[in-house]
């Protein structure tokens, strides 16, 4: 393991690269349950798509980890997915048959510009300064996520500006923010989370991140806001697994 992943090369251990990896896991493993959830709206089968969630997952990053070598772990994205069922199917009528053959063809698409050497080319006429606005604005998107889901900042949508599309979305609504509730159980717990998490990365913690995720989560459980794990939900998915294949 040490001569095949270079990991001295690389300044890290076995034991660094498992933490970091189950850090991962926890963090990205929601998506094994929503991903199905989604594209279910789009009418495709759940445990089909429970399934392929899986197995995508394990092949992407299977080969990233031993042919790219590199420590990113693979899943399917949650924006995407989410406009694959809402904007593409149920917003613009086309079938989930049809949004996975658009999606093939893109996939098609992208390995030719990747072969052809087209993607660099692309990559390097694309201004340093706005290649750094990217990746910060992908950081502050996904920060945005996680305060949204903390309750630290809400949006409504103004009553009579919107348009609702026959499938419940609204569009072109004036959106009015409002700031916390910090009597909110919710938001309470994230912070309690982002101080435990900020206080054991000074320390220097190893696994510091998944220190803090694991104890948030216990903490939850106490405050009635962690769900517990539906085993019923649970058999449902390891029967569908089991009809699969």
């Amino acid at each position: 393991m040490e001569k095949f992943f270079k990991l001295k090369e690389n300044g890290t251990n076995v034991r660094t690269e498992f933490i970091a990896g189950l850090t991962t896991f926890v963090t990205m493993a929601y998506v094994i349950f929503v991903n199905p959830n989604t594209l279910e709206a789009a009418g495709m089968d759940k445990g089909a798509v429970f399934v392929a969630t899986i197995l995508a997952a394990i092949i992407g990053t299977l080969i990233m980890g031993l042919v790219a070598n590199v420590p990113y772990a693979q899943a399917p994205g949650m924006g995407l997915n989410a406009f694959f069922a809402y904007t593409v199917v149920l917003g613009q009528g086309f079938s989930w048959q049809q949004a996975l053959a658009i999606v093939f063809i893109c996939g098609l698409i992208n390995i030719l510009i990747t072969v052809t050497r087209v993607r660099k080319m692309l990559i390097a006429a694309i201004p340093e300064s706005l290649q750094y606005a990217i990746s910060g604005g992908i950081g502050l998107f996904i920060t945005y996520i996680g305060i949204k889901q903390a309750h630290l900042l809400d949006f409504t949508v103004s009553s009579g500006t919107y348009t609702t599309l026959p499938n419940g979305s609204v569009v072109s609504g004036d959106i009015v923010p409002a700031l916390a509730n910090f009597t909110d159980p919710v938001t309470q717990l994230a912070l309690i989370g982002l101080v435990i998490t900020v206080v054991l990365m000074l320390l220097k913690v190893k696994g510091a991140i998944l220190w803090g995720i694991m104890a948030t989560t216990v903490i939850g459980l106490f405050m009635n806001i962690t769900p517990i794990p539906d085993l019923t939900a649970t058999s449902f998915y390891l029967h569908q697994c089991r009809r699969l294949f």
